[in-house]
This record gives C-alpha cells, structure tokens and sequence, in this order.
C-alpha cells in the first residue's frame, strides 16, 4: 500500500511544487504591484464577499427549510440545492444567460422594464459565484441545524418567544460554527469561479476579469504574472484550508 500511497501523494504535491520553484521570487513584490493584477484582486475579493452575502441571506433561510420543516418534495428540492456541485460551471453559466441575459426569461422583463442586464458586468460575476457558491453553505447550515438541539427553540417557544426571535437568540447561536465553516467555504468558492463567470459574465478587465481568468489571459501573453495570481489563489487556499483544519481534516 506504501508504494500507490506516495505515488498519489506526489500526483497532489509535485504540480504545487512546480508553482512554487518556477514562482518568479525576485520580481514579486513589483508583480503584485501591477494594476492589472491588482485590479483582477480587487474584483476578485469584492464579487466573492458580495456573492457570499447573497448565499448568507438566500442559503441560511434555505438550509432551515430544509432541516426544520417537511413538505412533499424536500428530497427534490435538497438535490436541485446540490446540482450546481456536480454540474460543470460552463452549462451553469448558459444556463444562467438563458434565465437572466436580455432574452432570457427573467432578463428579457428586467431589460424592458427596469433597463437592467446582468450579463457581462460585474453584478453578473457575483450573480454567476453566488449560484456555483451557495450549496456550500446550504449544505454546511443544514448539518448544523440537524445537529443542532431542536429542544432549545422548543423551550424559548413555550417561553412565549416568537419563530424568528427563536431563530435569532437560540437556534443561530447553536449554528454559528457551521454558518462560519459554510460562508468560508462559500467565499473560497466563489473566488475561485471561472467557467460560469466567463460564460456569463465574460472577460472584461476592471469589470468582470477575476483572478482566474485573468490567469487563463496570462497564460497566453505572460507566464511569470499567471504563476504570480496563481500563487495568490494557492495562498488563499491554504489559508482557507488552515482556517477549517479542525472541521474537515482534524484527527482526535
């Protein structure tokens, strides 16, 4: 077993490895200085906060319906929550052109009544990470409402306490740790979002360019700036690794 063992393990390091030893050290600091890498960063950590308030307001609400309530078709509805996991990222991002692009169906009533398009602008980022994104947290909240004491909101109930001050001073404390776990995760997502956002949104920069595709671009005109964004991203994972160690891959 030893032996497929390290052959995987050096399948996993050896490419982040080659990132790091081809890594352009003595001109990163004026590399990470350069406007166009800064404005990919910008936009980047802006869409994916943004994204991830979304998740918070849609999926917490969401995720509750599922764990706390039953209905006909929860089953139905708890596997459409999960299907942007599976789904590739490009098909989402047509599918979204066909709901919310100027002759979609819901885009097509935006456009005439409001003047409003979301494709290719920088609210169509956030639209495209928020819709790859949310299962993360849908998923995270709904583990920690199932986990969660059911018996505490009973109590604050037959104290007189309504269903959404309940929520608020009882069940959302109980869940915080795996609302936090599934916002991080939701933000690490969405920041690393590439086909949905360049199928919907496009690749324009300073207004829909992310740091993905911005390496994609990179690649083709300058390698030492794509390994540059490249290492920023690995950066951040191994941050956001190192913040959930102790919920994913903690050992007793």
């Amino acid at each position: 077993m030893a032996i497929p063992a390290i052959a995987g393990l050096a399948f996993l390091v050896l490419p982040l490895a080659g990132l790091l030893i081809r890594a352009p050290w003595t001109t990163l600091p004026e590399r990470l200085t350069e406007p166009g890498i800064l404005a990919a960063l910008r936009l980047s950590l802006l869409t994916a906060t943004l994204a991830t308030i979304v998740c918070l307001i849609l999926g917490v609400p969401l995720a509750w319906l599922l764990a706390r309530t039953t209905f006909p078709g929860r089953r139905f509805v708890r596997a459409l929550v999960t299907v942007p996991l599976v789904l590739p990222p490009v098909v989402g991002g047509v599918a979204l052109l066909l709901v919310f692009g100027r002759r979609g169906l819901v885009g097509e009533w935006l456009d005439t009544t409001f003047g409003f398009t979301l494709p290719f602008t920088t609210t169509g980022v956030v639209v495209a990470e928020a819709f790859v994104a949310m299962p993360f947290l849908v998923i995270s909240v709904e583990g920690a409402l199932r986990g969660a004491d059911s018996r505490f909101e009973e109590a604050a109930a037959t104290l007189g306490a309504s269903r959404w001050t309940a929520f608020r001073r009882v069940t959302l404390p109980l869940i915080a740790p795996g609302v936090a776990a599934g916002a991080v995760l939701c933000w690490a997502r969405a920041l690393g979002e590439f086909g949905a956002t360049i199928t919907f949104a496009g690749n324009f920069p300073g207004r829909t360019q992310t740091m993905p595709l911005a390496v994609y671009l990179a690649l083709e005109q300058d390698l030492d700036a794509a390994i540059v964004l490249s290492l920023v991203l690995l950066v951040v994972s191994v941050v956001i690794l190192a913040t959930m160690r102790d919920k994913w891959v903690g050992v007793p």
